[in-house]
């Protein structure tokens, strides 16, 4: 039998009722721990964790020597998400072969992922590393005045978006015993963040993009690092958390106060697109882990 593949699931925020906090990302974590081999053996241990911490959280900081194979990492955080101690373990932790997981948002929210090498460099924000390109420093979505740019507008949370995959198909966005066919559909957010491929990453490119239904701008939605020989451990950055937040699942799951914007029934009202970002989950959880679906006996 093989041993499951070991994911913590990481907010970068100490437990707070009211903000998105881990369990507000309980769907994904009971998703993921309810999948199982050919044998009935389960594929994934899953943990999920706040911060403990406003100094150097002791699992973050020590994940290099931990038995962690994966790391999803969610930065909620207004900033100061991530100490020194803690990025530094995180990159031993890459360069041993764990594979990785970040989501932000818009704005500046989880700007910390900056501080993270060539991840940083694939995330854009507005005071921190900003978009190269010049004309997208701008706001997209008009509606939530107190947010500003990046806030690319896919959809109402609990709609779904329509995406677009990038050729070739990555594998992370083939349909599970569907030859040829791919992914077709992303929960949506009123206000995505901004991910690119750094200059320098040879190892990089982006799998997806999103449209904005506001300007019917292209957004690009996931970038994707291959391991290097110096990086054992793949990568993926998301423009936004809400890809895999419960209320972006199934929005009678509930949100923290402060989110302001009606919700939608897309999700709801279309089940093929649940079925979708799961097994997109599903995929990134193999794919970090460098197995294939041939390796699940």
């Amino acid at each position: 039998m093989q041993k499951p593949i070991r994911i913590l699931l990481q907010t970068t925020i100490p437990t707070t009722e009211d903000d998105w906090n881990i369990q507000r990302f309980s769907m994904l974590q009971g998703y993921l721990a309810s999948l199982q081999d050919k044998a009935g053996n389960p594929l994934f241990q899953v943990a999920a964790r706040d911060r403990n911490s406003d100094a150097d959280d002791p699992i973050l900081s020590n994940l290099d020597s931990s038995d962690f194979d994966e790391l999803w990492l969610f930065a909620v955080d207004i900033g100061g998400g991530l100490t020194e101690k803690e990025v530094g373990a995180i990159a031993r932790f890459r360069q041993r072969g764990g594979g990785m997981l970040v989501a932000r948002d818009h704005q500046d929210l989880g700007s910390c992922l900056c501080d993270l090498d060539d991840i940083g460099s694939a995330n854009y924000f507005h005071s921190k590393n900003e978009d190269p390109d010049e004309s997208r420093r701008c706001i997209d979505d008009p509606y939530t005045t107190n947010i500003s740019w990046p806030n690319y507008h896919s959809g109402s949370n609990g709609d779904y978006q329509i995406i677009t995959p990038t050729k070739p198909v990555h594998e992370l966005l083939h349909k599970v015993g569907a030859s040829g066919e791919a992914i077709e559909f992303f929960p949506a957010h009123p206000h995505e963040g901004g991910v690119g491929v750094p200059s320098n990453a040879e190892n990089a490119r982006v799998i997806a993009t999103g449209k904005s239904k506001i300007s019917d701008r292209s957004f690009n939605l996931a970038v994707v690092f291959e391991s290097t020989e110096d990086v054992k451990g793949r990568a993926v950055t998301e423009s936004t958390f809400h890809h895999f937040a419960d209320y972006n699942w199934d929005v009678e799951k509930g949100c923290p106060s402060f989110v302001e914007e009606s919700p939608g029934n897309g999700m709801k009202n279309e089940p093929r697109a649940l079925e979708n970002i799961k097994t997109y989950v599903r995929n990134l959880a193999l794919w970090l882990a460098r197995k294939t679906d041939g390796e699940i006996l």
